[in-house]
């Protein structure tokens, strides 16, 4: 037993503590600095975002979740344009610096009109298509840049920082709200994503100075090269591949219970807080809660639980609590409960769903992983957020009974965890293929 308490006292603490390997230590700090600028910056406008989707309407949110599926359709081409002709690690530097010009546009328009109404409703639409936007090529990064077998030791503790940024975010949404407003939130929040986009640029010199042995895809010269192919080939390519077919289902089942509880947080908040500062507020509130849980779990659990029991764990746990959590809800509809349930939602998603589900990407090429899976993380998710709130709006008008939607959300988490535990069995056939 003494050689191997001595050869534990010789291991590093980041390895014992977090599964870190000293040559991954800088990788991971930068992947931890890139998600926390990124959602720092994200994080300060979605306060200001549900705010605005309340300002126009609880009535009308429907019409904004189809104006943003448009939206999502109309962008998908760009960014197809981009992805073909750009050389892989340039990417993120193209999109993110089109999306902070956008921004910044759309904080001077709101510092000079800030009642403007329809400016908040194409504020709330454009957010609605850049954050998945922006946090799908993130991930597509790390997808990229990390093998099968790294992902599983390293993607929940990178993802920490996409909770500390979480948590920095609503923070400073809520203390900088009121001195400079909605569109000087804007301005500042324009900075973070940019500053990611530098952090994304050195994980590909990361691994360009640490080669894999069998660096297939991960060489130097291949991320040099444009993906080429055409600005829909993420499309067709999931249409052809029944593993990405189901992620594609696993991502809509996801936004079908995200979008049902969106519906009853709207209805419940604009009910509780008529006052549009203090709707921001308390969103901001909730958005602190969550990240708080999330980080703690991603820090210490996540990882741990992917390693010996495998990403289908990931991927089923959440639905299987989202299930319970509806029926809860269908007894009990009031705001201490859904708050309960939203941030085991939100939390469990963050700190499970998400790095189970991008782990699922390390075992597809690396076309897949910026074309395909932006597809899937941006129009298959907002075309399911568009289906299920009109879902969620006809029965809210038909039957007046919230209860009813809680149950049929309840048979759809069930849904959701029976895909999730499929991806997972597929995720290891694939693994074992490429690893043998």
């Amino acid at each position: 037993m003494q050689p191997t308490s001595g050869a534990s006292e010789r291991t590093p603490w980041l390895t014992r503590l977090f599964g870190v390997n000293p040559h991954e230590a800088p990788a991971v700090a930068a992947g931890l600095a890139m998600f926390f600028l990124l959602f720092t910056g994200y994080f300060m406008l979605r306060p200001v975002r549900e705010t605005m989707g309340v300002a126009g309407g609880v009535d009308n949110l429907q019409w904004l979740f189809t104006g943003t599926f448009l939206a999502t359709v109309a962008v998908l081409p760009l960014y197809g344009w981009i992805a073909s002709k750009v050389a892989r690690r340039r990417i993120v530097p193209w999109v993110f610096g089109l999306v902070v010009a956008t921004l910044l546009g759309f904080g001077l328009g709101l510092v000079l009109q800030p009642d403007n109404v329809w400016a908040g409703r194409a504020f709330y639409i454009w957010v609605s298509v850049i954050n998945l936007l922006l946090i799908s090529l993130a991930w597509s990064v790390l997808a990229d840049v990390f093998a099968s077998s790294e992902a599983k030791r390293l993607f929940a503790l990178i993802a920490a920082g996409a909770s500390a940024g979480g948590l920095t975010g609503p923070l400073l949404a809520t203390v900088l709200v009121e001195p400079l407003g909605h569109g000087g939130l804007m301005l500042l929040s324009s900075l973070f994503i940019a500053a990611s986009a530098g952090m994304a640029l050195w994980l590909h010199r990361w691994r360009d100075r640490h080669p894999l042995e069998r660096s297939g895809t991960h060489a130097p010269a291949q991320r040099e090269r444009p993906l080429g192919g055409n600005p829909f080939a993420g499309a067709t390519a999931v249409f052809r591949s029944p593993f990405l077919l189901g992620i594609a289902l696993f991502v809509v089942l996801l936004a079908t219970v995200t979008t049902f509880l969106y519906f009853e947080q709207a209805r419940l908040v604009s009910e509780l807080f008529p006052d549009r500062a203090r709707q921001t507020q308390v969103f901001g509130l909730i958005d602190t809660v969550v990240q708080v849980l999330a980080i703690l779990t991603q820090l210490f659990i996540t990882g741990r639980v992917a390693q010996k029991l495998g990403v289908g764990v990931l991927l089923v746990g959440v639905p299987l609590v989202m299930a319970f959590g509806f029926l809860w809800l269908a007894l009990a509809p009031v705001f201490a409960v859904f708050v309960v349930v939203m941030v085991a939602r939100r939390a469990g998603e963050y700190a499970f769903v998400r790095p189970g589900r991008e782990m699922l990407y390390t075992v597809v090429p690396p076309a897949d992983k910026y074309k395909a899976k932006n597809f899937i993380d941006t129009v298959v998710y907002r075309g399911g957020d568009a289906l299920s709130a009109w879902v969620k709006r006809l029965l809210d008008v038909l039957g007046d009974h919230p209860g009813l939607a809680m149950l049929i959300g309840a048979g759809i988490a069930l849904a959701w965890a029976g895909t999730g535990f499929g991806l997972g069995r597929a995720q290891r056939r694939r693994e074992a293929q490429l690893h043998p």
